[in-house]
């Protein structure tokens, strides 16, 4: 019974971080640095990856260049940006414990 209850705690307490009023607190906390993670990764890719595969194309292999038009395809947000923003809030909450 005890595994069951730890397990149902845990779960509300994940749960509870989706909530509209806890994503609502956390926009207006960090609503920039996200805005701005999400700018930044969008110019990567679809501006610095087709030019690394045309530039790969060039100059490694001409297979390469079929790269170019996949990355437009290709979206990688649900993977980067969450990888991104946990890099991120680590950092800055231990950039603001080490100020206090």
């Amino acid at each position: 019974m005890k595994i069951i209850r730890w397990i149902k705690h845990r779960l509300k307490h994940k749960l509870s971080h989706f909530s509209l009023s806890a994503l609502k607190e956390t926009f207006k906390k960090h609503g920039v640095a996200l805005v701005v993670i999400i700018v930044i990764w969008e110019i990567i890719e679809d501006i610095l990856f087709p030019l690394l595969f045309m530039w790969l194309g060039k100059n490694v292999n001409p297979w390469f260049i079929t790269g170019a038009p996949i990355s437009w395809l290709l979206c990688l947000h649900p993977i980067v940006v969450p990888i991104t923003w946990a890099a991120w809030m680590k950092f800055s909450n231990a950039s603001q414990e080490k100020e206090q």
